[in-house]
């Protein structure tokens, strides 16, 4: 009964509100896309299905942006664990298809990824790949860079 009355006296979530109602208003939704923009794609992710440690396939359309700049190698770097950049080497298979390869098994085995595992990546340019790795849970993974572990031990000893 309460919330009925509320609807009626116009508090609360009542007609007009919302998508589609009344009360016009400025949307927050930028403006469509225009052909004339370049396309960014700075951010993606993979999900890990098969073997972790093998090559793994980055989507087309990222391939697709670093057409003409295809680079040798990526240097990954773990979100939140300082500066450390692991070099991988990157494959093209010459059908639009990019591959993390050599390089791509230390980092996974020393960041967990791991079966059912979402690796977050973000070009941050310059070759370089931030990346934040999701258990099957979908909670974050954290690691800490050997400094701060002996750091750690140095102090709580």
């Amino acid at each position: 009964m309460a919330s009925t009355s509320r609807t009626r006296t116009g508090r609360g979530r009542g007609r007009g509100r919302g998508r589609g109602g009344r009360g016009g208003g400025s949307s927050s939704l930028p403006p469509p896309p225009s052909s004339t923009l370049p396309l960014i794609i700075e951010e993606f992710f993979i999900v890990i299905y098969e073997d972790p440690l093998v090559k793994k396939a980055l989507p087309k359309k990222f391939a697709d942006y670093l057409d003409g700049q295809e680079p040798a190698k990526v240097y990954l770097r773990a979100a939140d664990c300082g500066p450390r950049l692991w070099t991988v080497e990157v494959l093209f298979d010459g059908q639009g298809r990019m591959y993390l390869d050599k390089g791509w098994e230390n980092f996974a085995i020393a960041h967990g990824v791991d079966f059912g595992c979402y690796v977050h990546f973000k070009y941050e340019g310059d070759d370089v790949l931030t990346v934040k790795v999701f258990d099957g849970t979908m909670c974050r993974k954290y690691y800490y860079s050997t400094t701060k572990i002996l750091t750690m031990k140095v102090t709580t000893t």
